[in-house]
């Protein structure tokens, strides 16, 4: 039964087809207008014949023939177009609100295929675009969107590729142009930035600190040990002091020498004291004889 209605099919368009011919000849050089066609560089024409495709594929650059009333084409555009995917809203895996926008450049990579595959492939692919992104960025923590973009892009065109070599397709490039956040989050990662810059701030100034230390408490060893380096210094900060013109000069005085002043009125104190009492001790036994010889 198959068999005799494709006998008959192709018996109806042999005939078709003799009558298109007939039609051109008749119509000399006028139907000439009609069959020849032209399509530029980066075009290919996909032709259709009683509806079935024509083997071979797509024709073109360059002129190509039709034969009227049988024979329709599509053009179709092999340039790489770009397509700006609009903002979305999407919840990622941390539980975060952010606005995603990218961009994606494509082209088509078989005519044939883009026009008898799928009805639109240009509104598919662009379709099929934002429902990845979205679901790409849902399965994202927020420090990965931030952090990890090229290799998100990178994910995103391998699946987008591959979602559309089926409708002759080819994803050339994909690039994520902005992250919007909240700006109640903005607000709290600005200011955990900063308390995390003034923490290293503070552990930097006590590193210094204790490396100061130590080695103020280097050069003391090396001073003490070398009494003339200690006059060295003194020299050497009254030199520093009187480069900036200033009108008073502090010089420092040695604690050694304060020490034995101190020590030298120690000793005369004690003396005096010894003194006073060995004068005291001296009256009462003056005044102790005195009684006994009255006695």
């Amino acid at each position: 039964m198959e068999e005799d209605i494709q006998e008959k099919a192709s018996t109806c368009e042999t005939l078709l087809i003799f009558l298109s011919i007939a039609l051109i000849i008749l119509t000399l050089p006028f139907s000439l207008f009609v069959c020849f066609k032209v399509v530029q560089e980066y075009e290919r024409a996909v032709i259709f014949r009683l509806g079935r495709l024509m083997q071979g594929g797509a024709k073109g650059p360059g002129i190509f023939f039709i034969m009227p009333c049988i024979d329709s084409y599509a053009r179709v555009d092999l340039r790489t177009r770009t397509y700006d995917i609009p903002p979305q809203e999407v919840l990622t895996k941390d539980s975060v609100t952010v606005s995603v926008d990218a961009v994606v450049y494509y082209r088509v990579s078989n005519a044939t295929v883009s026009i008898a595959n799928v009805e639109n492939a240009h509104h598919s692919t662009r379709l099929l675009a934002q429902t990845t992104l979205r679901n790409t960025m849902g399965t994202r923590h927020l420090h990965e969107i931030l952090s990890e973009r090229v290799s998100i892009s990178g994910t995103m065109q391998l699946q987008l590729d591959e979602a559309t070599d089926a409708w002759g397709i080819k994803v050339e490039r994909v690039e994520i142009k902005d992250v919007r956040l909240p700006v109640q989050l903005q607000r709290a990662m600005a200011a955990e930035a900063e308390a995390a810059r003034e923490a290293r701030a503070k552990v930097i100034a006590a590193e210094g600190e204790q490396k100061a230390s130590r080695a103020l408490r280097e050069a003391s060893e090396v001073i003490g040990a070398s009494p003339a380096a200690l006059q060295l210094r003194y020299l050497q900060t009254l030199s520093a002091i009187s480069a900036e013109k200033n009108s008073t000069i502090v010089f420092p005085m040695p604690i050694d020498l304060i020490t034995y002043f101190l020590k030298s009125n120690d000793a005369a104190t004690q003396q005096l004291a010894e003194a006073a009492i060995a004068a005291m001790d001296a009256t009462d036994k003056q005044k102790t004889t005195e009684t006994e010889k009255t006695s």
